[in-house]
């Protein structure tokens, strides 16, 4: 789009968005090339190296080394399912999402704001994993390492508090409706293209009836949304 080819166009553009910037990471960024793009979702830049997705692939792999370091350090005598769960729960995709909003992401990503399935996905859990690979090379490993801990880990991700949440909530609503005689289904109400993407629609359905539904980029991620969903509609 043009307004993104354009948006760089002038020092004052270029001044605003690392000043926008350093306030969501804390640090002055030594390449801002690298954070633009990932900052910059498919829907507005197509290209394979204008877009995240190359740096959401990376930066995914960095923070579960990272993560997985530092639960190795806090957990000295739990063994490797406990922290493979717990890993999982930290990085999954809608804890991801949570941490982005509440870091300001939203707000520096450029993404097709007049595309309404966007503003509910988990792209900016996404944004947050590219926005990590541009941290590595930007400032290497040691530093990055330093940075998600201080400012992912630290502020949003209370180890405490996630020991007890059960990983998968699929599960839990697989048990209530084991003890209740229930059937629970989870279908594909819809699939359509949204920005170049399949959009998935799925419905978590008990003893057939629709309970609740939710929309994804992967049929994983909306079953995971819609199964929440239904345990805070039935209350469990």
């Amino acid at each position: 789009m043009q307004f993104l080819k354009n948006i760089f166009s002038t020092n004052t553009n270029a001044k605003e968005f690392k000043k926008q910037l350093n306030n969501v990471i804390g640090f002055t960024p030594g390449d801002a090339a690298i954070y633009k793009t990932a900052l910059s979702h498919r829907s507005v830049r197509e290209g394979a190296d204008e877009n995240n997705e190359r740096l959401e692939f990376l930066g995914d792999a960095v923070l579960s080394s990272i993560v997985a370091h530092y639960l190795f350090r806090k957990y000295p005598y739990k063994g490797e399912g406990f922290l493979t769960e717990m890993r999982s729960k930290m990085v999954n995709r809608q804890k991801l999402n949570e941490i982005a909003l509440k870091m300001g992401l939203k707000k520096i990503t450029f993404y097709n704001k007049f595309d309404n399935a966007l503003k509910v996905s988990q792209i900016f859990g996404n944004t947050l994993e590219a926005l990590i690979g541009a941290v590595y090379l930007d400032k290497g490993y040691d530093k990055t390492k330093t940075w998600v801990e201080k400012r992912i880990i630290m502020p949003y991700l209370f180890i405490d508090d996630l020991e007890v949440i059960e990983i998968n909530i699929k599960n839990k609503l697989y048990g209530w409706a084991n003890k209740n005689g229930k059937a629970v289904e989870f279908e594909l109400l819809n699939e359509k293209f949204e920005s170049g993407r399949r959009l998935f629609t799925i419905g978590a359905m008990v003893d057939g009836e629709l309970i609740a539904e939710a929309k994804g980029f992967n049929k994983k991620d909306a079953s995971q949304i819609a199964a929440q969903m239904a345990v805070d509609k039935l209350g469990l």
